[in-house]
């Protein structure tokens, strides 16, 4: 019998419960002030995609936000797949939140607290929109600037993000599209983007206080293999609004083709050449993985 969400088994601070008994106290610094981490992960056929990647980037932003884990790399990639194990999805969608745990020090961090960490699966249901694409806005706004933090830093302080999401939903979009008034267009609310002109294949720079997402950078691999040409660069909202093609990422959606920019249809309406024969050959890495 398939396991579904409701009868799911998450892992909490060392111990594997059912999801309708795991909880977690009201003074967690991660529920008070979004003070914490999280990566999220796919799973294909057992196997997670860009595991080591995904841990490794956990533990690389560990220090910039003066936070210890009394667990190893290995053991935390070995409790991530743990979880996954327990649950019979045959596809998933494995999200892992770590917090600095609970103490009632108010913003003072205690080096004594131990952390939180939850690590949680749900089944990944494929959905039409790779087929038919989506639309997506621009949504004016600054990008997020936390002197001193590292924007690779996937933060459980994602207000900004949720609201661009919410003002791209009120306009009938599945994404929103931060453009920055100094620096372009940087990334959607959950997500990269690439647009393709001429045969180009470009991105925002890292230098544009984006996210290197991990589907991010299996685009650019594969690009790089099959002699696409890339740029790496600045974006204007113009150059979105007039490119070929475009589309988005992340390890939940994968790759998905945008048809449409707010009021502006992209290219043909149609999923482009080239966001589909990159498509293809990611979901072939993912299945080369397991």
């Amino acid at each position: 019998m398939k396991t579904t969400m409701r009868d799911s088994i998450v892992y909490l601070n060392g111990l594997f419960t059912p999801l309708e008994k795991a909880h977690i106290s009201i003074m967690d610094r991660g529920f008070c002030y979004g003070d914490g981490l999280f990566e999220t992960m796919r799973a294909c056929n057992g196997t997670i995609f860009r595991l080591d990647q995904h841990i490794d980037r956990l533990f690389k932003s560990l220090p910039l936000i003066f936070l210890d884990i009394p667990m190893t790399h290995n053991e935390v990639k070995h409790t991530v797949q743990e979880t996954l194990n327990r649950n019979d999805f045959d596809n998933a969608i494995i999200r892992l939140t770590l917090t600095r745990g609970v103490n009632r020090t108010g913003f003072q961090i205690d080096p004594d607290t131990a952390p939180t960490l939850v690590i949680h699966a749900r089944p990944h249901i494929p959905n039409i929109v790779h087929q038919k694409g989506v639309q997506i806005s621009l949504i004016n706004t600054a990008a997020s600037r936390l002197p001193g933090l590292n924007k690779n830093l996937k933060s459980c302080n994602f207000l900004l993000n949720i609201l661009v999401q919410e003002l791209s939903r009120q306009k009938g979009s599945m994404e929103g599209i931060i453009v920055d008034p100094d620096l372009g267009v940087t990334e959607g609310a959950t997500s990269n983007i690439f647009i393709v002109k001429n045969g180009v294949l470009k991105t925002p720079s890292m230098d544009n206080l984006i996210l290197e997402g991990i589907t991010r950078q299996v685009v650019l691999e594969i690009a790089q293999t099959h002699d696409i040409p890339i740029e790496q660069c600045a974006l204007t909202a113009e150059e979105v609004l007039t490119a070929d093609e475009v589309f988005i990422t992340n390890s939940g959606i994968d790759i998905v083709p945008v048809i449409q920019v707010d009021e502006i249809i992209i290219g043909t309406h149609q999923p482009g050449d080239l966001t589909c024969f990159l498509r293809n050959k990611f979901l072939k890495c993912v299945e080369a993985s397991h």
